[in-house]
């Protein structure tokens, strides 16, 4: 994993940049010595490690523009972040770029119920909005598992999902508009309350983009009715097929939860021993499957949900009696990381997106492929959406572990692409997969993806090493070749 050789100019000027940040922000909100700098040193992925040339702290927007303003004076890289719980690397520091930590930006502005939408800082975490309009009957749908660490600017960079993505939408359907500023300075606001806008879709581009473009310091987002009813079906299956069949099926009959998740038998060993979530032992595979609405639609879906299952060859299935557990179970699915954190000294956890249909071939693959390679998988499944997670469990402390971890990881992303599916479905690209993006892009796709950058940030200063294998100054984009290009595309523009 290559990144960016450092600019020995700008490390020359590191005094000099910290003494300008100061009088923008303050003493306290620049840090330069080894001790400070260290907790920032990496992201939710460990196993790379950088510390920042400089953290700076802002709290507001004009601090922002400020800070970039100068940072682009010295010719200084910046990379943002907020709580650090990117697993792709989407944070990871560098040795002479400014770390832009945005844990300031922490308030809630306002909530208009009337247009069931609420204006948040970047560094609220996700959790917090829903918490903020519960006594209202109102929640923020997308709940990645981190939710209550993670915050609403990280989600707005990696489009964050979560159980519910599947019938709610992703951070990208949940966001009706942004501010933030450009490498420049300049202050961009995109978007608002209202729910689309005219013009190309700015605001789509910007969600996930990983930081690479601008740097968000304010979000307005969708605030949804609470459902009237919910049910949780909790569904034991006696192999990883026909549990992945049953999820095909329920999908197939028009279906729409508001929440399915696959687990296998050592995720869901390793969840009920951390959680006591009551999920059958005996199992090799569970679903949960959540359905919501009026009263009479949930408890009719969950019937028929229940009807398929048996279809499948179900060996139980329980059925939340109230509202607590109903919690229980998703206590169980969401504690799943941490709880597989226990059976290895390091998990190295992936994330990839594969069709419906293609659960059971896959999973059966990255069984040979943890074989192959001679390290244990657990696996979750954002099941309704295709998004799985496996966990590969791995010791650091032993030579060759970690590099057969990683591998073991592009093999499964490699897999994911063969069988119609995605790199990435929440997590991001990062520094972890960036080197996979020519297994689904070609030259030329990459070369439009670095065109859309450069629009944003032509100096290409904003987050550099992240997303693409090879990152290429904007004037040499139009030195990219397209075999055939010119004649048969005459009216493309060359850049």
């Amino acid at each position: 994993m290559l990144m960016p050789e450092p600019d020995a100019r700008v490390l020359g000027r590191r005094g000099e940049l910290a003494a300008a940040l100061r009088v923008i922000v303050g003493e306290a909100a620049v840090l330069a010595d080894e001790d400070s700098r260290r907790p920032y040193e990496s992201d939710g992925l460990t196993a790379y490690r950088q510390l920042p040339m400089l953290v700076v702290l802002p709290s507001t927007t004009a601090q922002v523009s400020a800070i970039l303003t100068t940072c682009a004076a010295f010719g200084a890289k910046v990379v943002p972040r907020g709580a650090g719980t990117s697993l792709s690397g989407g944070a990871l520091p560098l040795a002479d770029g400014v770390l832009l930590g945005m844990a300031r930006f922490n308030r809630i502005l306002e909530v208009d119920y009337a247009n069931r939408c609420a204006v948040v800082q970047p560094g609220v975490t996700n959790a917090n909005i829903s918490t903020a309009v519960h006594g209202r009957g109102f929640y923020y749908a997308p709940d990645p598992s981190s939710q209550v660490a993670c915050t609403i600017g990280g989600n707005v960079a990696e489009n964050a999902g979560g159980v519910h993505c599947l019938k709610y939408g992703l951070t990208t359907n949940n966001v009706l508009g942004v501010e933030a500023v450009l490498m420049n300075g300049e202050v961009i606001r995109l978007g608002g309350r209202h729910l689309d806008a005219a013009g190309y879709d700015l605001l789509g581009v910007l969600t996930g983009s990983e930081g690479l473009l601008a740097v968000v310091t304010e979000v307005t987002v969708r605030i949804l009715r609470k459902p009237e009813t919910a049910r949780a079906s909790l569904v034991g299956f006696a192999t990883v097929a026909a549990a992945g069949q049953c999820v095909a099926r329920i999908i197939g009959a028009g279906i729409i939860p508001g929440g399915m998740e696959l687990m296998d038998r050592p995720a869901i060993h390793a969840a009920e021993a951390f959680t006591r979530a009551g999920y059958p032992l005996d199992a090799e595979a569970i679903l949960i499957v959540e359905l919501d609405g009026p009263a009479v639609e949930a408890e009719e879906l969950t019937a028929r949900v229940g009807a398929i299952a048996r279809s499948c060859g179900a060996t139980s299935i329980r059925v939340s009696a109230n509202d607590a557990e109903r919690l229980k179970f998703w206590a169980g699915r969401k504690a799943a990381f941490p709880a597989v954190g226990r059976l290895a000294p390091d998990y190295y956890c992936m994330d990839g997106t594969i069709p419906r249909g293609q659960i059971s071939h896959v999973l059966g693959r990255i069984g040979e492929l943890s074989q192959h390679y001679g390290l244990q998988v657990a696996n979750v499944f954002h099941a309704g959406d295709g998004n799985l997670h496996p966990l590969v469990l791995y010791d650091a402390n032993q030579p060759g572990q970690l590099e057969r971890a990683e591998e073991f990881g592009a093999d499964i992303l490699r897999l994911c692409v063969a069988v119609g599916g995605v790199l990435t479905g929440e997590h991001g690209v990062g520094v972890e997969k960036r080197d996979l993006m020519g297994e689904m892009f070609t030259e030329v796709d990459l070369a439009v993806q670095q065109r859309v950058k450069c629009a944003f940030d032509p100096e290409g200063a904003l987050n550099p090493g992240k997303v693409f294998p090879v990152l290429h100054r904007c004037a040499e984009l139009g030195r990219v070749h397209v075999h055939g290009g010119a004649q048969r595309f005459p009216d493309l523009p060359r850049f």
